[in-house]
């Protein structure tokens, strides 16, 4: 019987560790509506993250890398309202950590297929410990045809806000958690120049937090009560037309049982870009249809924003940049009452040691 392997000393491939720490403090004047008197307290807050990231990958035998690593993340901080006559009222004063270690496996085998398993263990102070396995395939076709399958838990802690801060804050809250499931086909065709895509997706989630009737008195309270069975596809294309121009455009369409804030049912991009000597540029239109950005009651807009980019490598260590954003001027919001900027433009420098 012919092994799939190849045996072979062990190499390390590659690794880094990180670190990373960052605070603010905030003095914030909340405003008020035209028919309200101004409030007498501002909103005053110290918040703090830190993190370390490690990993390390090894080839065990040939067509393989694994990769183990350890991530701590530490964040909170203390928030008061602080009132005209120096008063405080204290609305959060908490710090949370979070520790998980991981180990990925990627297997090439016959030069046409490839086998990837993950698990990561994640142990948060307040939510517990919660495994995140994930799993995939893919194949390597005739015809520059590629196709993969793949399956990945996901999930997200409720923020420091939902749990502690304001009605209706809930310090019970468990994590959001979900399933997603892909399949995914491209091709490249005349000698690379032209390449598509096809994704299908779907997403099973549950303990969506929602703000819903406090079940034991007045108000409402947020709650670990929502499920999502959403689905979707998405396609994209890019073509270089010689080696100064390309166009690229990409749709995606999400089918969404229960709404969530935010997310379109239809979006969709076009555009064009340019690369020669020192000079990058592109320009771009964004369409988005049927985003909703409130639920309660369930509200939803679109928009379409005309966006374009302009660098120049002036040497080795400098490069200047224009960004113009919502040149259309869309007035439009992606969470009720926030309105988004109009036009802007943005210049910047980037220099390289």
């Amino acid at each position: 019987m012919a092994s799939l392997f190849v045996e072979n000393e062990y190499e390390f491939t590659s690794g880094a560790v990180s670190v990373f720490y960052n605070f603010g403090k905030h003095w914030i004047n909340d405003g008020y509506h035209p028919s309200e008197t101004p409030k007498d307290y501002r909103f005053s807050s110290y918040d703090d993250m830190m993190g370390v990231s490690a990993y390390q990958s090894a080839r065990l035998f040939n067509g393989n890398r694994t990769t183990i690593g350890f991530d701590y993340f530490r964040y909170g901080g203390i928030a008061h309202n602080v009132y005209d006559d120096g008063t405080e009222e204290l609305q959060v004063d908490r710090h949370e950590q979070e520790i998980a270690g991981y180990i990925d496996f990627r297997q090439n085998i016959k030069d046409w297929m490839t086998v990837n398993a993950g698990l990561r263990i994640d142990h948060h102070s307040t939510a517990g410990t919660t495994l995140i396995p994930q799993a995939g395939l893919s194949f390597i076709l005739p015809h520059d045809i590629g196709i993969k399958l793949s399956a990945s838990k996901g999930f997200r802690h409720p923020t420091l806000k939902e749990m502690y801060m304001y009605p209706p804050q809930n310090p019970d809250l468990q994590p959001e958690e979900l399933w997603n499931y892909e399949l995914a086909f491209h091709q490249s065709l005349i000698d690379g120049r032209l390449a598509y895509g096809i994704n299908l997706f779907y997403i099973d989630a549950k303990n969506i937090i929602l703000t819903l009737p406090n079940p034991s008195g007045a108000g409402k309270l947020n709650q670990n009560s929502g499920q999502l069975n959403n689905s979707g596809i998405e396609a994209q294309v890019k073509y270089h037309i010689n080696k100064v121009w390309a166009l690229n455009a990409n749709y995606s369409f999400l089918h969404m049982k229960v709404p969530v804030i935010s997310a379109p049912e239809h979006k969709a991009y076009a555009g064009v870009g340019f690369s020669k000597r020192i000079w990058h540029a592109s320009i771009g239109a964004l369409y988005i249809n049927g985003l909703y950005t409130s639920t309660d009651p369930v509200q939803q807009t679109g928009f379409i924003n005309l966006n374009v980019k302009v660098s120049a490598r002036v040497c080795k260590w400098l490069n200047l940049w224009l960004n113009g954003d919502n040149l259309t001027n869309s007035q439009y919001e992606i969470i009720k009452g926030y309105p988004m900027p109009g036009a802007s433009f943005m210049l910047g420098i980037n220099i390289v040691f």
